[in-house]
C-alpha cells in the first residue's frame, strides 16, 4: 500500500475525507473490480461511484478482493434524477446498497437538482430517512446551486455534508467554493483535470509540472488539494494511480495556485450543464 499521507477535510457534521479520491466511472465488471481493487491496494480510501454509472456491483467486489478492511473505505454513491419521489428514492437507496453487498453505503448524494421538477427536497427527506435507518452514513448532493442548499436547510433543517461539483482550472468555481467553506460542507471536484480540454497543456501548468518534477496531471491535483478541494480522478494503471496520490505531495505556492485559478473562463464547463438548467435523469 501507498504510504502517503493525504491531507483530510472534515464538514460541519464530522465527515472527514481525503482530498484525493478515485472515481470509478466507465469502471464495470471484472476489469473494474480489478481497477478498484488495485487503487485501494495503491492507498485509496475515498470510492466514488452512482446508481447510473451501473457499477455499484463492480464497487463492492473490489473491495472484497482488495483484502483491506471495510471500515478503512469510504463508498459514495449517487440518487438518479429518476428517482426523487420519496418512495422510490428509498427503494433506489436500498437498491444501492444492495448492489454493493457492503452491508451500507457511507455517503449518499443527490445526483443533479433537477430544478425543473422541482422534487430535490423530497428526494433530500429520503436520504435523511435512510440515514436514520443506518444504510447510509453521510448524505450529500451533487451538482448543487447555493440556492439549492439553502432550500435544502431551510425546508428540512439539515445541511449536506458534501457537494460534488464540476471543477478544474478551466472552471474553478471560486464562489462555490467559497459558499461551501463558510457553511462546512466539503467541495468535491468531478472531472477535476478536465475532460477532452487544453488545460494540461497550459504553459502555466507545464512550468509547474517541471519545477515540480511531476506530470501536469499531478500540478492539477495539486492545486485542488491546496484549495481543500476532494479530487475525484480516474486511473486505470499503477502508474497513474500512484502518481495522483503523490500529488498531495506537492504544496503549491499561494502565487502558483492564484496562476492556476486564473486560468479560469466566464464558463469554462466542459459540456455546459449548467445545474440551474440542466436535467438529468
Amino acid at each position: 500500500m501507498n504510504a502517503i499521507q493525504i491531507p483530510k477535510v472534515t464538514s460541519h457534521d464530522g465527515l472527514t475525507l481525503p482530498t484525493i479520491g478515485f472515481g470509478t466511472y466507465k469502471l464495470k465488471g471484472n476489469a473494474g473490480a480489478d481497477a478498484i481493487a488495485r487503487a485501494i491496494g495503491n492507498g485509496y480510501s475515498l470510492l466514488d461511484s452512482a446508481f447510473n454509472y451501473e457499477n455499484e456491483g463492480t464497487i463492492g467486489q473490489g473491495i472484497r478482493a482488495a483484502g483491506r478492511e471495510r471500515s478503512g473505505i469510504t463508498v459514495t454513491s449517487k440518487l438518479p434524477g429518476r428517482h426523487h419521489d420519496y418512495e422510490e428514492a428509498l427503494a433506489t437507496i436500498e437498491e444501492s446498497v444492495f448492489r454493493t453487498g457492503l452491508g451500507h453505503i457511507d455517503l449518499y448524494l443527490i445526483h443533479w437538482p433537477n430544478p425543473k421538477v422541482d422534487k430535490y427536497v423530497e428526494a433530500w427527506k429520503a436520504l435523511i430517512a435512510a440515514k436514520e435507518r443506518g444504510i447510509i452514513r453521510a448524505i450529500g448532493v451533487s451538482n448543487f446551486l447555493p440556492e439549492h442548499i439553502d432550500r435544502l436547510e431551510s425546508e428540512t433543517g439539515v445541511l449536506p455534508a458534501v457537494n460534488q461539483i464540476e471543477l478544474h482550472p478551466y472552471f474553478p468555481q471560486v464562489e462555490a467554493v467559497d459558499f461551501h467553506r463558510s457553511r462546512g460542507i466539503i467541495t468535491q471536484a468531478w472531472s477535476p483535470i478536465g475532460r477532452g480540454n487544453e488545460v494540461l497543456t497550459e504553459p502555466v501548468v507545464a512550468e509547474l509540472a517541471a519545477k515540480y518534477g511531476v506530470d501536469a496531471a499531478g500540478i492539477v491535483l495539486a492545486w485542488h488539494v491546496a484549495r481543500r478541494v476532494v479530487a475525484l480522478p480516474k486511473a486505470g494503471s499503477d502508474e497513474h494511480q500512484i502518481s495522483n496520490l503523490n500529488a498531495a505531495t506537492i504544496a503549491l505556492k499561494n502565487d502558483e495556485v492564484d496562476a492556476i485559478t486564473a486560468l479560469g473562463k466566464p464558463d469554462g464547463r466542459n459540456k455546459g450543464q449548467d445545474p440551474a438548467t440542466y436535467e438529468e435523469f
